[in-house]
């Protein structure tokens, strides 16, 4: 009688081998792009390389997440430190970071697939299949974030594969088991947690955020994460997801009812728990050492960023302040404090230009309201846009320069990228400031009066005028002096409004006209 011995066939990957692996590994290039780039680059194989048992893939993957981690921790702390890089190095980065975070996803996503078609390896691997899950949740919650940090849309596969993992995680019955995601961790986590923290990340309204305050939104939402609210009913929820037709989470309206395959949820306790951090941060000027938020922020941003998310989680969410009409026209914007100093007052130009490029551009206005524009960027050089940049505005029917602040941006299927813009006054006035009182400093060596922008002809009915200027003039304890059409008038100030990037929007009082 004939006997067949079967042998299995050996899989042809580098990484097939423990000790090679470990090897490749060590010998991963210094820099860290490159270093990540390789990462990526094996995560991808491994995905796409067949004969892998799933214990000996999902080994593989893991060592390769672990080699990656302060990498891309220290690339993304990177990207989001240098508002103004070129924008070759920022699209590069974020390539490579998005990248691994898409690669890892894909990887974690295949061992999952073979574990639920009971590939060979299934006993060594049968407890670690909600990690597997929880693990690839993440990876693709980290996507949500990279297309939100550029104001993209998020790809529909992602919606997709979220909805996969948490059907599996559910029909197993452990969406709500605690486990440790990663060694070291400070906190158990569960699928249920990781889920959430994606949809309520994707329903914060993300475009609304400069890429720092979204890095600090993105931490108060995984830390508030075992308090959001999850249900298949929609009680007491504020949006929803679905798991048979997977699309990005929306807003459900009043009255709705459950339906089959549909997710609810909202910031339940979060949303009280939220408030009371804001609290906690208004009474200490810090904030509590629980809550991590990957870095130092100043408390201003932190607490607008907080302020942004209360707004989002609300069940009932102010509306808008003026009706939105839908109109088709250009505006022309020059874009940061000095080009719109100078669109005002040409003489307040103190550099010398000898560049060929124009400031100004051409924008498409789609509707407007007594708040702002909304508008659509054409597809030139425009990397300087930013949420938060201050622009100067020109409508196609007039002469005069209005003032404002990029609210949001968002892009949309075609690539095109759409602003909303807060006109902050429709009056410009073109002026010169000084401190009061001081006879040299650095500040304003010799008394150099700087370029302002008066946002108004009378005070308000609080007494109160606004003024734009360079970031870093103004200061609360210091009155300053201001010079307009030869005339000159004492300011007090009030607060700073707001701070950008390279101007101060501070709020004074006319205390007195000087002779």
């Amino acid at each position: 009688m004939m006997v067949f011995k079967w042998r299995r066939e050996k899989v042809d990957h580098l990484m097939a081998d423990p000790k090679r692996a470990r090897q490749l590994i060590e010998e991963l290039p210094v820099n860290d792009a490159k270093a990540l780039e390789e990462i990526t680059e094996w995560l991808e194989s491994i995905s796409h390389t067949p004969g892998f048992k799933v214990d000996q893939r999902f080994d593989n993957v893991s060592l390769l997440d672990a080699a990656a981690k302060q990498r891309v921790r220290k690339l993304s702390l990177d990207y989001l430190s240098m508002p103004r890089q070129m924008k070759f190095q920022e699209i590069r980065l974020w390539t490579t970071i998005f990248g691994f975070w898409e690669q890892l996803g894909a990887a974690y996503l295949a061992c999952a697939d073979q574990y639920v078609g009971a590939a060979a390896g299934l006993t060594l691997i049968r407890r670690s299949l909600p990690l597997i899950v929880a693990r690839a949740q993440r990876a693709l919650t980290n996507q949500v974030k990279w297309f939100l940090l550029r104001y993209g849309p998020v790809e529909p596969r992602i919606w997709k594969d979220m909805a996969r993992l948490y059907q599996i995680a559910d029909k197993r019955g452990f969406t709500g088991s605690s486990i440790e995601i990663y060694p070291g961790s400070r906190h158990a986590g569960s699928m249920r947690w990781e889920f959430l923290k994606a949809m309520m990340l994707s329903v914060s309204s993300m475009d609304g955020l400069s890429p720092m305050r979204q890095e600090i939104a993105e931490r108060v939402v995984a830390h508030f994460s075992s308090m959001f609210q999850l249900s298949k009913r929609p009680d007491g929820c504020t949006h929803c997801f679905g798991l048979v037709s997977p699309k990005a989470p929306v807003r459900i309206y009043k009255g709705a009812e459950s339906v089959t395959g549909q997710l609810f949820f909202g910031a339940g306790k979060a949303f009280a728990a939220l408030a009371e951090l804001m609290e906690r941060i208004r009474r200490s000027h810090e904030v509590p050492p629980e809550v991590d938020l990957g870095g130092s922020y100043h408390l201003d941003a932190v607490v607008g960023a907080l302020q942004h998310l209360e707004l989002c989680w609300n069940a009932d969410p102010p509306g808008r302040s003026s009706e939105r009409r839908l109109i088709t026209g250009r505006i022309t914007v020059v874009p940061g404090f000095s080009d719109a100093m100078q669109a005002l007052d040409p003489s307040t130009s103190d550099e010398l230009d000898f560049s060929q490029d124009e400031p100004a551009e051409s924008w498409i206005v789609v509707n407007v309201s007594d708040g702002g524009y909304g508008a659509i960027i054409p597809g030139l050089k425009s990397d300087w846009i930013r949420v938060g940049t201050l622009i100067g505005m020109q409508s196609e029917h007039s002469s005069r320069w209005m003032i404002g602040l990029i609210r949001r941006i968002a892009s949309d299927e075609h690539k095109q990228r759409h602003v909303g813009i807060q006109t902050l006054s429709r009056t410009a006035i073109p002026v010169r400031v000084v401190r009061a009182g001081v006879t040299g400093s650095l500040f304003n060596l010799g008394r150099t009066p700087q370029p302002a922008i008066l946002l108004a002809t009378a005070p308000d009915a609080q007494g109160e005028i606004g003024m734009i200027m360079r970031e870093g003039i103004f200061s609360v304890r210091d009155a300053m002096e201001m010079t307009i059409g030869g005339k000159s008038y004492f300011l007090q100030p009030v607060r700073l409004v707001e701070g950008g990037e390279d101007f101060d929007w501070a709020a004074f009082r006319v205390k007195q006209k000087k002779a």
